[in-house]
């Protein structure tokens, strides 16, 4: 929601967001395969027929029931979870605390999501989405038992599209210690984000040599982006997974591979996928820059070619050039009780193979907000390709109509949810336009500490494509950080996008000017 003329304090305010926790990049539901994206309102499911477990299923088949959705699940963890049988069994959502809700899986707005990655002893690299399901119901298909010969290294990664995500052996067993599995702190999740034994998997990538292609140039010619690039990254940057399953009608969930849909072909499956900055960056960013992601058979979908998070990591720590955005103190994903935390940025940091917090400005939020809205390797990327980013489509169309209005808004709240105002003691300098629908139809990056001109709205209630297209050098203003801007050193990343689309709540209408609203990406 747009921010009030009442400014909260800045310990407040970070404590209200570590709070409410952070919602998914996006709301979205992909019909009929992977690569055709559309925006979940409301409830996209609807109980139908009887079935063996009638109260589950319906329960489950109808989420928008729920005014508000339980924001707070919790996934249990099926034993030796890093073994082919562990990652063949079922995830459990269930509800942290059933007093505030259930959770159920085929609600958009309460999805969880699994990536594993599974490397042989001989540098063979494959990547598998284990299935989740609402606690006491079945797959909606039969799941596909991956390959996991001995001596394989696996790593298993977790996405979710609402506020906090919480692991949780199944019968008290101790399946978190077997697979090494990393929640947060005690007391403090990280949020939408968890990953069992990713240190081993990083560790044994690196020994084995595996072969990451050369990121290439993009069509603006530079190299292309990757999840540390402070052209793509956002508040809280490398979180989430690129996972697609299948949901029936019932609520029912099944991997996505042509089995299932085969299976499920009188149900009309709808493609539910987990909305994050590997998914904005490999399936929106990419494209529209020319560039290929690094890419794994999918033993879960057909052995189909598939980006997924640790690809994208292992990518952007051979690729990426300085500076590099590593994930920063001020990372939401990262505080515990509102405050920075170092040990809690390291345990992140280790999920996505990047080194601990260091000395100097490594890690440190101010340096990071400088680099984002003030260096040219930062968001004036995102400005000087307005072109190339308005002729490519929106990740949600209730935001932005296309991809630069997107990311000009995510960018705008990126700048809110980091604290950037406080630690630089500047306003958001980044102003955006809207239409009479509160789409964001364009949007335009001041020099930090310059106030952005008003927004006018756009007459047009359904603005095309090309409306909002301007040349892209007067979309950007110089930098006036010349110490981010030279910097070749290394500089704290923020957490992956943070987009201004919530997962289980309506999409906030973006401010007309240069104020923000919390981003929910």
């Amino acid at each position: 929601m747009p921010r009030n003329n009442s400014t909260p304090s800045p310990r407040a305010s970070r404590r209200g967001h570590a709070r409410r926790g952070i919602r998914s990049k996006w709301s979205l539901a992909v019909i009929g395969g992977p690569m055709i994206l559309a925006v979940v309102a409301g409830s996209v499911f609807a109980a139908s027929g009887s079935h063996h477990q009638d109260a589950q299923a319906n329960a489950a088949a109808q989420p928008a029931q729920q005014a508000v959705p339980n924001p707070n699940c919790t996934l249990v963890v099926p034993r030796h979870p890093l073994t082919a049988r562990g990652l063949a069994t079922p995830y459990e959502l269930v509800a942290t605390d059933p007093r505030k809700g259930r959770c159920h899986e085929a609600d958009p707005a309460q999805s969880a999501f699994v990536e594993a990655a599974i490397l042989t002893k001989n540098g063979k690299l494959t990547v598998y989405d284990p299935l989740v399901v609402d606690k006491g119901t079945r797959p909606a298909a039969s799941v596909v038992r991956p390959s996991v010969p001995a001596g394989s290294t696996v790593g298993i990664w977790f996405g979710f599209n609402s506020a906090e995500l919480t692991l949780r052996s199944s019968g008290g067993s101790g399946n978190l210690r077997q697979g090494r599995c990393v929640n947060g702190v005690p007391g403090s999740v990280f949020g939408q984000f968890a990953y069992c034994n990713a240190p081993a998997f990083f560790r044994a990538a690196n020994a084995e040599h595996v072969r990451i292609p050369a990121l290439g140039k993009a069509k603006d010619g530079r190299p292309c982006p990757t999840t540390r690039d402070f052209s793509v990254v956002d508040q809280d940057g490398s979180d989430n997974v690129v996972t697609h399953y299948l949901a029936d009608a019932r609520g029912r969930i099944a991997q996505n591979n042509a089995a299932s849909r085969r299976a499920l072909r009188k149900a009309t499956p709808t493609d539910l996928t987990n909305g994050s900055d590997n998914l904005l960056l490999t399936q929106f960013i990419d494209p529209a820059l020319g560039c290929t992601p690094f890419t794994a058979p999918n033993q879960s979908s057909d052995g189909r070619l598939s980006s997924a998070l640790p690809l994208d990591e292992l990518s952007a720590a051979a690729g990426q050039r300085a500076p590099i955005a590593l994930v920063p103190r001020n990372d939401p994903m990262t505080l515990v009780g509102g405050r920075d935390s170092v040990r809690k940025t390291d345990l992140y940091r280790a999920g996505v193979d990047m080194p601990p917090v260091g000395r100097g400005a490594d890690g440190n939020g101010k340096t990071f907000c400088k680099t984002l809205f003030g260096d040219p390797a930062g968001l004036q990327r995102v400005f000087k390709d307005k072109a190339l980013f308005t002729a490519a489509p929106s990740p949600d169309p209730a935001t932005a109509p296309n991809l630069f209005g997107f990311l000009a808004s995510r960018a705008n709240q990126s700048f809110t949810n980091l604290g950037c105002d406080r630690l630089l003691g500047v306003g958001n300098p980044v102003g955006l336009t809207t239409d009479a629908n509160g789409l964001v139809v364009d949007g335009v990056l001041t020099r930090l500490g310059q106030t952005p001109p008003s927004g006018k709205a756009a007459s047009s209630p359904s603005p095309s494509v090309t409306a909002s297209t301007s040349a892209p050098s007067a979309s950007v203003a110089p930098s006036t950080s010349p110490s981010a801007a030279n910097s070749t050193s290394p500089t704290p990343s923020s957490a992956p996008t943070s987009s201004p689309i919530t997962s289980g709540t309506p999409s906030p209408s973006p401010s007309v000017t240069g104020s923000a609203t919390p981003s929910a990406m």
